[in-house]
This record gives structure tokens, sequence and C-alpha cells, in this order.
């Protein structure tokens, strides 16, 4: 049997696993190990292991801007200065309808990159959405959904620096007569149906018009019937310090250093650097003034570190798991199949299709685009298809397998930034992931006939 059929029977059996037993790291851990033996045979322990090291040499970038994050979310809780900014909007936020839309706003705002849009986010409204008495569910859905959907639309974000060099490297969008990356890159983001969907969706959502479907509503349920805003399973990740509602919060403990970190992220496009030196302004700032100690301070660094764990650890497992199917072949088994069905008006709808499923399958969106593009745009050429809507359904397939994958870096993120398991998270927004996918597919036959 072909090694690229065996990975994806693989992946198949850990998604129908990790939904069936909630155990997702288990499951991804399990398939890691068989896909490792077929993959290295005898050795699959030494190959597999050899696999986990690579990983962490390569995705370094990624661990340390979580862990991070971690220490910097630990910082804002123990000096009350997030409590002082989520008092301060709470008097914003006085109706669910304005929580909601408060949070869709701040995720558009915070587009520089979906980390730093995640996580931020999740630090300030997370006590709000509880004093609301709205599930976690539905917090964890607006900031997945306004991460990396914000991302691509905006021309300037990690995302769209990205995209723009790959796409340009290639002959036909250069032919458009684009003079920059990111001129060609503007062309594509009106036909990126699935992040506009779905950015239409949240606001939808957040307004009340848009009903609450299958996990969300039985979260919305749970709620009015327990007052539990998170379930009894997502319970360990919730063991922070809870201040009672008089207590005292300092809001400029809060925004000083948030502010210095996206201004620093928007100005230099260095996240990493710019969270050190957010901590930096944390030290500066709490030490003098008596809000921590210095022990205080390096202790909840390490909690912060450690808050971080389950997610990083999750994360590891996935990139060794995408690794090794990467190696077996599973995106070119799948590339090889699809190509007899790429026809001229549907390619861009088959383009988007294929890269939701290499992209929701593998937990990789950048990786996917970097492995389809040197193939898609030539095949679109020759079929005559428009590279403008090639460019749109490469970003919109990436845009899926980012929000909609339960292992993918932005759905943990997103998961852990509310405070809910990832499955949980996974499985209440998938109704409205599966919808604006549908009518994607759809944009891009019409417009696919059209252009």
């Amino acid at each position: 049997m072909n090694q690229g059929l065996i990975a994806i029977i693989i992946t198949v059996f850990i998604i129908i696993g990790a939904v069936k037993t909630r155990r997702c790291v288990e499951c991804m851990l399990l398939g890691s190990f068989v896909a490792a033996f077929f993959a290295f045979g005898r050795n699959f322990l030494g190959g597999w292991t050899n696999v986990l090291q690579e990983m962490l040499a390569e995705e370094v970038w990624v661990f340390l801007v979580c862990l991070l994050f971690g220490a910097l979310i630990a910082q804002l809780t123990a000096s009350r200065g997030s409590f002082g900014f989520s008092k301060y909007l709470a008097k914003i936020c006085n109706s669910n309808k304005k929580t909601f839309l408060t949070t869709y706003i701040m995720g558009i705002l915070i587009f520089v990159d979906d980390y730093l849009n995640v996580l931020s986010i999740g630090a300030c409204m997370k006590k709000i959405y509880d004093d609301k008495k709205l599930p976690r569910e539905s917090l964890a859905y607006i900031l997945n959904s306004t991460g990396a959907p914000v991302c691509v639309i905006l021309p300037i974000s990690t995302w769209a620096v990205f995209y723009s060099n790959l796409f340009f490297d290639q002959e036909s969008v250069r032919v458009l007569g684009v003079a920059t990356p990111m001129a060609a890159y503007i062309k594509a983001v009106p036909f990126c149906f699935y992040p506009l969907i779905t950015l239409l969706f949240v606001f939808l959502f957040a307004i009340g018009i848009m009903p609450k479907l299958g996990p969300m509503k039985k979260a919305f349920r749970r709620v009015e019937e327990t007052g539990k805003v998170y379930s009894d399973f997502s319970r360990k990740y919730n063991h922070e310090t809870v201040y009672s509602q008089d207590a005292d919060g300092n809001i400029w403990y809060f925004l000083i250093p948030m502010g210095v970190l996206v201004a620093l992220a928007v100005f230099t496009g260095d996240i990493l650097v710019s969270v050190v030196i957010a901590l930096v302004v944390c030290f500066l700032i709490y030490i003098p003034r008596g809000v921590l100690t210095v022990d205080e301070f390096m202790n909840n660094t390490i909690q912060g570190f450690s808050d971080m764990l389950p997610v990083l650890t999750m994360l590891l497992v996935t990139f060794v798991l995408k690794d090794i199917c990467g190696t077996m072949g599973m995106t070119e088994y799948i590339i090889e199949k699809a190509e007899p069905f790429l026809f001229p008006a549907v390619f861009p709808a088959m383009v988007f299709v294929l890269g939701a499923v290499l992209a929701f399958t593998t937990g990789s969106d950048w990786g996917m685009s970097s492995i389809i593009t040197p193939i898609v745009f030539p095949l679109g050429a020759v079929l005559g298809a428009s590279p403008v809507l090639i460019m749109a359904a490469v970003i919109s397939g990436g845009t899926f397998g980012s929000h909609a994958c339960f292992y993918s870096d932005a759905t943990l993120l997103a998961a852990q930034s509310a405070g809910i398991d990832s499955m949980e998270h996974a499985m209440s927004q998938l109704p409205y992931n599966a919808v604006a996918c549908g009518l994607s597919i759809i944009g891009f036959i019409i417009t696919g006939m059209i252009m």
C-alpha cells in the first residue's frame, strides 16, 4: 500500500479517536508512533526521536513566543493590571452583544499577528465573559475567527508578508503586471471568500443574528442551567487567582506593557523581541513600585511557562506527526489523486478544497501553501485559470486549516487563551467553519466561471 495513503488513514483515525475520546494529545502521540513505524521500519523509535529533536530545533521560535506570552500574561494577572483593564472594559461591555462586539473589534484592531491577537485579547476578556455568564466557547470562537482571518485580509501582517512573497515568485502572478509582492496580494484579497465569510459570521454571531449551532448551543444551555462558563472537563485549564469584585487594579499596569508590545510588533515585525521588551517593561514598572517583588516576578514567569506547557506539548506532537506524514508522502499523494479533477472553471474551487484538506489534515497552513503553490500556479496557467483566484484559493485554504483543524496552532492557542479544552473549542466552532467552507466553494465556482 502506498505510504501516502497509509498516512491519510492514520490521520483519519487520529481525528476520529480524538473526537470520540477527547484525548487529543494521546491520539496524536499514538498516531505519530504508528506513522513512524511505517516510515522508519524497525528503527521507528530512533526515527521518531530524531524527528522530535528536529522539530524542537526548527520550531523553537514558536515555542519561545508561546512561553514568553505565558509569562507576560502571568505578570499582567499578578499585577492586577489585566483585572483593572477588564473592570474598565466591563463598563463598556454592559450587555452580551457589546461584549461580543468589543472582542470582535479588538480582534480586528490587533491584526499584526494571529498569536498576538489571540493571546493578548483572551488575557483581558476572559474575566468579562465569566462575569457576564457567557460560555468560554464563544470567547474562543471569536478569538480564533478574528486571528488568521483578519491577518490575511489586512495586508500589514505576518501572513500577508509570507503569502505575498510566496506568490510573487510565480511567473503567472508576475504576468499580471504588478510591481511589488504586496500589490499582487492586494488583488487577491477581495476574493478570499473563507476569511471574509468567517468575519461576517462572527459579526452576525456578535449582534445575535447568527444562531447558536450544535455544541455552541449546548454550551449556552449549560451556562443557563448550571452557571458554569466552562465544562468540568476544562476545569484543569482554570486555576488562576480569582479577585473579589472590589479588588483594586491599575489599568496602566496592563496598558503600558501591552501598548509597548503592540507598537513594537507593528514597527519591527518581530513578535519575539516585542514580547521580551514587554516583559522588561513589566519588571521596570512593577518592581520599583512594590507591585511585585523580584521573587514574585520570577515565580510568575515560571508559572506562565507552566501554563503554556499543555499547548506546547500538543504543538510539538503535531509538528512531529506532520513531519513524519510528510516523509511518507501524504501531501504528494493527495495532490496526485486530485490532479485529474482540476478543470479550468472549477480549478480555483478545487485549489481551495485541496488546500483546505491538506491544511486540516496536516495542521500546517503555511507549510501546505509552500508545497502546493509551485504546483497549482503553473497548472492553472496551462488550464487558463485566473492567477488572482488561485492566490485567493490558496490563502483561503490555509486560513481554513488554521481556523478549523483541532490541532493547528491557532486552534490550540485560542483554546488556551480562553481556558477551555481544544477539542471543545474545535467542535463548538465546527458548524460555522463547515458552512463558511461550503459558501466559499460556491463563491470560487461562480467567480471561476466568470473570470
